[in-house]
């Protein structure tokens, strides 16, 4: 009788992709998945390792494993920070990203004892595989693995190596299946660098998308990160695939900064003005689209104009949402070995950008009071509320609604503006 087994992924989407097929893959070989670790024999933590505070929890989790349960750790971490794990925490397997169907083999051994380590960074396991979905709404497509990059601060293509795209077939069939047969009706379309798909099949992301917008039915696709550098190659026609019913109008452009010689330093091949470009561009054809975008405080080289540079362009692009990481230095890359800023420094710049990007996502939220219009839930939210995007993916937060409305279209209206959402009021009933 195969045991219980406890899985939990962290980090970015295709980390939580990845964790649902490594449980798919065990409970089809006759493993019991459980939500709860304290009955479960074997432990996997799928983990992230993106930036340092996110290693440091990694390893307080794995040092936190009950000493009766087998632990297997997946993902990013060991192929980051293999000499801490190896260091900090006791474990009885060790693989890394998109293991798909081999994690049943690594578990297999696990159970007769054996220790084995399998530090790999060329998967790419097939979409067809089984999976242990976390939502019957959403449904996370890796298109490729790895990325093409060499961005100086980043440990992740350490974990998750060179580009490896799927062909346009394969991620068609899955989104066919997922939205004809299985009721999904919103598509995610992720990779590290969405932008660089099928570069090393001679194709660009335009030629899938052209594809996936045409699959028949009600759904929508949320297009993840992409690097500015090479949105530019096919501007123009991402402007066209943006502007089609099914496509969220919302992008995820990291700046990372807002100096030239920053991004020169950080291996960034773009420029500020680039960036104003395509951002200028896209608002000019979709006016409504959410921008995301991710800046990096107190990076080393980051003078203090060089910082006010970046303020002053978050204020005058008002991105929708910004994320904001303190600089640290990751293993094994050359910013690492690059002189550091003095930690106070990054706090306080850190903490100004926060204050300004705060104001600047209340300021934008603010413009959608009174819009009314069709939502899909997607998301359980806090205190038995529900959360539901609407075409620019704004998340909409309906309060004290006792039935289950995952998975249903609804018309609101937005009554109150908050920094991070929108609080909406039903205007028909859920259909």
């Amino acid at each position: 009788m195969a045991g219980k087994i406890y899985v939990k992924s962290f980090g970015c989407s295709t980390n939580i992709a990845d964790g649902e097929v490594i449980a798919g893959c065990l409970k089809k070989a006759g493993y019991t998945i459980t939500q709860n670790l304290s009955e479960a024999e074997i432990v996997i933590y799928n983990t992230c390792a993106v930036k340092s505070p996110t290693e440091d929890k990694m390893i307080n989790l794995l040092k936190n494993v009950p000493p009766n349960k087998k632990l297997i750790v997946a993902g990013c971490l060991p192929l980051i920070n293999f000499e801490r794990v190896k260091r900090e925490a006791r474990f009885d397997g060790v693989i890394g990203p998109a293991p798909g169907d081999r994690i049943v083999d690594l578990v297999k051994r696990v159970e007769k004892g054996e220790k084995h380590v399998i530090l790999r960074n060329d998967f790419k396991p097939s979409l067809s595989l089984p999976r242990f979905c976390s939502s019957q709404v959403v449904r996370i497509i890796p298109v490729a693995y790895g990325c093409i990059g060499a961005c100086s601060f980043c440990c992740v293509r350490f974990a998750r190596g060179k580009l490896r795209s799927y062909h346009p077939e394969e991620i068609l069939w899955e989104v066919e299946k997922s939205v004809k047969k299985e009721g999904v009706k919103e598509v995610w379309l992720t990779s590290q660098d969405l932008a660089a798909y099928g570069k090393d099949l001679g194709l660009s992301l335009i030629d899938l998308l052209d594809k996936v917008v045409r699959v028949e039915g009600k759904f929508f696709i949320r297009l993840g990160m992409m690097n500015p550098k090479n949105v530019l190659e096919f501007l123009e026609d991402l402007a066209k695939i943006y502007m089609d019913k099914k496509v969220f109008k919302f992008i995820h452009l990291p700046l990372q900064s807002g100096d030239d010689e920053v991004l020169r330093l950080m291996n960034r091949p773009y420029s500020v003005e680039d960036f104003k470009r395509i951002v200028s561009f896209l608002r000019s054809k979709i006016p409504d689209l959410t921008l995301a975008t991710d800046i990096i405080c107190g990076f080393p080289g980051e003078t203090e104009e060089a910082f006010n540079r970046s303020l002053r362009l978050i204020e005058e692009i008002k991105p929708d949402i910004v994320n904001i990481s303190k600089f640290y230095p990751r293993p094994r890359t050359p910013a690492s070995k690059m002189e550091m800023l003095p930690t106070s420094e990054v706090k306080r710049r850190s903490k100004l950008m926060t204050k300004l990007t705060a104001k600047i996502s209340l300021e934008k939220n603010l413009r959608w009071v009174n819009w009314h219009g069709e939502i899909l839930v997607d998301e359980k939210g806090f205190k038995g509320s529900w959360v539901g995007r609407n075409f620019a993916y704004k998340p909409m937060v309906l309060t004290e609604n006792n039935q289950n409305l995952m998975g249903k279209y609804l018309d609101v209206k937005v009554v109150k503006a908050h920094q991070n959402y929108l609080e909406v009021k039903p205007q028909t009933e859920a259909s």
